[in-house]
Protein backbone atom coordinates (compact mmCIF):
# COMPACT_ATOMS: atom_id res chain seq x y z
CA UNK A 1 0.00 0.00 0.00
CA UNK A 2 2.91 2.32 0.80
CA UNK A 3 4.45 1.68 -2.60
CA UNK A 4 1.12 2.45 -4.28
CA UNK A 5 0.73 5.67 -2.26
CA UNK A 6 4.21 6.92 -3.26
CA UNK A 7 3.89 5.91 -6.92
CA UNK A 8 3.73 8.98 -9.15
CA UNK A 9 3.97 7.25 -12.51
CA UNK A 10 0.73 8.51 -14.12
CA UNK A 11 0.28 11.68 -12.16
CA UNK A 12 0.51 13.78 -15.32
CA UNK A 13 -1.90 11.55 -17.20
CA UNK A 14 -4.49 11.76 -14.43
CA UNK A 15 -4.23 15.56 -14.20
CA UNK A 16 -4.72 15.80 -17.97
CA UNK A 17 -7.77 13.57 -17.71
CA UNK A 18 -9.17 15.77 -14.95
CA UNK A 19 -8.70 18.84 -17.14
CA UNK A 20 -10.36 17.13 -20.12
CA UNK A 21 -13.22 15.88 -17.93
CA UNK A 22 -13.73 19.39 -16.50
CA UNK A 23 -13.94 20.92 -19.97
CA UNK A 24 -16.37 18.20 -21.06
CA UNK A 25 -18.61 18.71 -18.02
CA UNK A 26 -18.72 22.49 -18.54
CA UNK A 27 -19.57 21.98 -22.21
CA UNK A 28 -22.18 19.39 -21.32
CA UNK A 29 -23.87 21.75 -18.86
CA UNK A 30 -24.01 24.55 -21.41
CA UNK A 31 -25.41 22.14 -23.98
CA UNK A 32 -28.07 20.81 -21.62
CA UNK A 33 -29.21 24.34 -20.74
CA UNK A 34 -29.57 25.10 -24.44
CA UNK A 35 -31.50 21.88 -25.03
CA UNK A 36 -33.78 22.66 -22.08
CA UNK A 37 -34.54 26.15 -23.41
CA UNK A 38 -35.23 24.86 -26.92
CA UNK A 39 -37.50 22.06 -25.68
CA UNK A 40 -39.51 24.56 -23.62
CA UNK A 41 -39.69 26.86 -26.66
CA UNK A 42 -40.89 24.02 -28.90
CA UNK A 43 -43.50 22.85 -26.40
CA UNK A 44 -44.68 26.45 -26.12
CA UNK A 45 -44.97 26.64 -29.90
CA UNK A 46 -47.02 23.43 -29.94
CA UNK A 47 -49.28 24.76 -27.19
CA UNK A 48 -49.72 28.03 -29.07
CA UNK A 49 -50.54 26.20 -32.29
CA UNK A 50 -53.19 24.20 -30.45
CA UNK A 51 -54.61 27.36 -28.87
CA UNK A 52 -54.93 28.97 -32.32
CA UNK A 53 -57.31 26.23 -33.47
CA UNK A 54 -60.78 27.69 -33.72
CA UNK A 55 -63.13 25.25 -32.05
CA UNK A 56 -66.30 27.21 -32.79
CA UNK A 57 -69.15 25.22 -34.22
CA UNK A 58 -72.83 25.57 -34.98
CA UNK A 59 -75.64 23.55 -36.47
CA UNK A 60 -79.18 24.45 -37.28
CA UNK A 61 -82.26 22.69 -36.06
CA UNK A 62 -83.19 19.36 -37.58
CA UNK A 63 -86.77 18.23 -38.09
CA UNK A 64 -87.68 14.63 -38.85
CA UNK A 65 -91.00 12.81 -39.29
CA UNK A 66 -91.93 12.63 -35.63
CA UNK A 67 -89.29 14.67 -33.81
CA UNK A 68 -87.11 17.75 -34.03
CA UNK A 69 -84.13 19.28 -32.30
CA UNK A 70 -83.11 22.88 -31.88
CA UNK A 71 -79.86 24.19 -33.29
CA UNK A 72 -76.94 25.29 -31.19
CA UNK A 73 -73.62 27.08 -31.46
CA UNK A 74 -70.39 27.51 -29.53
CA UNK A 75 -68.05 30.42 -30.05
CA UNK A 76 -64.43 29.88 -29.05
CA UNK A 77 -62.92 32.88 -27.25
CA UNK A 78 -59.29 33.94 -27.05
CA UNK A 79 -57.05 32.58 -24.32
CA UNK A 80 -56.54 34.85 -21.32
CA UNK A 81 -53.02 35.91 -22.27
CA UNK A 82 -53.48 36.57 -26.00
CA UNK A 83 -53.70 40.17 -27.16
CA UNK A 84 -56.70 41.04 -29.31
CA UNK A 85 -56.20 40.22 -32.97
CA UNK A 86 -52.58 39.10 -32.59
CA UNK A 87 -50.86 35.79 -33.05
CA UNK A 88 -47.35 34.80 -31.97
CA UNK A 89 -46.96 32.29 -34.78
CA UNK A 90 -44.37 34.48 -36.50
CA UNK A 91 -40.88 33.09 -36.96
CA UNK A 92 -38.63 33.53 -33.93
CA UNK A 93 -41.34 34.89 -31.63
CA UNK A 94 -41.52 33.48 -28.15
CA UNK A 95 -44.85 31.93 -27.21
CA UNK A 96 -47.17 34.17 -25.25
CA UNK A 97 -47.65 33.35 -21.56
CA UNK A 98 -44.33 31.46 -21.28
CA UNK A 99 -41.38 32.91 -19.44
CA UNK A 100 -38.10 31.08 -18.82
CA UNK A 101 -36.63 32.09 -15.45
CA UNK A 102 -33.10 31.60 -14.25
CA UNK A 103 -32.23 30.27 -10.78
CA UNK A 104 -32.58 33.71 -9.20
CA UNK A 105 -36.10 34.13 -10.59
CA UNK A 106 -35.32 36.80 -13.20
CA UNK A 107 -37.26 36.31 -16.42
CA UNK A 108 -35.19 35.94 -19.58
CA UNK A 109 -38.03 36.67 -22.07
Amino acid sequence: MQRFWNDEAGFIVSSELILIATVLVIGLLAGLVTIRDQVVQELGDVADAISEINQSYSFSGVTGHASSTAGTFFEDIRDFCEAAGTSDQSTGAEPQCIEISDINGAAEN
